[in-house]
């Protein structure tokens, strides 16, 4: 067993493994597919249509469930088609709502769907190419081992979808058709989990045993500010000349640049924390290899309910006296 999901829409829940199993809320298995691989289901999502996306290996192979016709509980799981657009294993899905969802794979594609027809909308397969993040000095290095490369995790909202690749976190606009915004060294090992929060927020961990919150920011430009040489690798040019130089200044000059800032920094864990769940104004869980499981809450919204607690009782004792 390597995934599991909830389809809300048709009361059932699905596993996946060496096949893919439908179960009831009574634990009751309904159907399963054959033996679909050695490697198994690694990822699944819920998909219109009563259909899903399962990830096995290198395929994407969509399904669709249907009730049995004779009056039963059962039901019946179709394999309807197999995408074989990645060149490596599958190792993250993401919906981003009902027109489309997002894969990412081991060695760092990150392929854009329609959720409707199951046809490549766009793709991004360079997340370390300077081009990606042009304000970041390149770094010169030979090749990219996988974990450098590899899409751990995605997460999404309805603008933008943002990836755990490697150390680092990336933020591809799915308008633009282009990574906006790129922190290369999140963590000091690779990121295992990440989750989009309100206002612009996101929090990250990973096999460092840390937990960080970012905020995605517009970057202020100056009109003198130099054009990055990133703009030229984007768009091809091998040496910036005069026109190349006009054309990037002003595409730089039209499109808003972002940056990942780092707004907190969650210390308690002593080893990787695998993933998290957040709980809105309740707070946060963590779990990590060191067996803790760490609740946290927002500090700053703890000391001003305290505070109004606090003035609360005073009012009520009559020990507040408004000048």
């Amino acid at each position: 067993l390597q995934c599991l999901t909830v389809l809300q829409r048709l009361d059932v829940w699905l596993s996946g493994g060496s096949d893919l199993c439908v179960w009831n809320q009574k634990l009751d298995l309904l159907c399963k597919t054959s033996h679909l691989s050695d490697a198994g289901v690694s990822a699944l999502i819920e998909l219109p249509k009563n259909c899903v996306a399962a990830a096995v290996g290198k395929e994407l192979i969509i399904f669709r469930l249907s009730a049995s016709s004779n009056g039963s509980e059962g039901w019946n799981v179709i394999e309807v088609k197999r995408l074989l657009d990645h060149e490596d294993n599958i190792l993250s899905l993401v919906s981003v709502n009902d027109l489309t969802f997002v894969t990412g794979s081991h060695v760092g594609e990150l392929i854009v769907w329609d959720a409707l027809d199951w046809t490549k909308k766009a793709s991004e397969c360079n997340f370390w190419d300077s081009s990606v993040c042009p304000d970041t000095q390149p770094e010169i290095k030979l090749s990219q081992s996988p974990n450098e490369t590899s899409v751990q995790h995605l997460t999404s909202d309805e603008e933008c979808v943002f990836a755990a690749v490697g150390k680092g976190i990336y933020v591809y606009n799915l308008q633009m058709k282009r990574v906006i915004a790129c922190q290369r060294t999140a963590h000091d090992s690779s990121v295992l989990h990440i989750q989009k929060l309100p206002n612009r927020q996101l929090i990250s961990c990973s096999e460092d045993g840390s937990v960080r919150i970012w905020e995605l920011r517009e970057k202020q430009q100056l009109p003198t500010e130099p054009v990055p040489t990133g703009f030229f690798n984007m768009w091809g040019f091998g040496r910036a000349n005069k026109q190349a130089n006009q054309s990037a200044k002003k595409m730089q000059e039209n499109t808003p640049m972002y940056f990942l800032e780092l707004v907190g920094d969650l210390i308690g864990h002593s080893s990787a924390v695998q993933m998290f769940l957040y709980f809105g104004e309740l707070g946060l869980a963590t779990c990590s290899a060191d067996h803790l499981i760490i609740l946290w809450k927002d500090g700053e919204r703890e000391s001003s309910l305290r505070s109004l607690t606090l003035f609360q009782k005073l009012a009520q004792n009559g020990d507040l006296q408004l000048k």
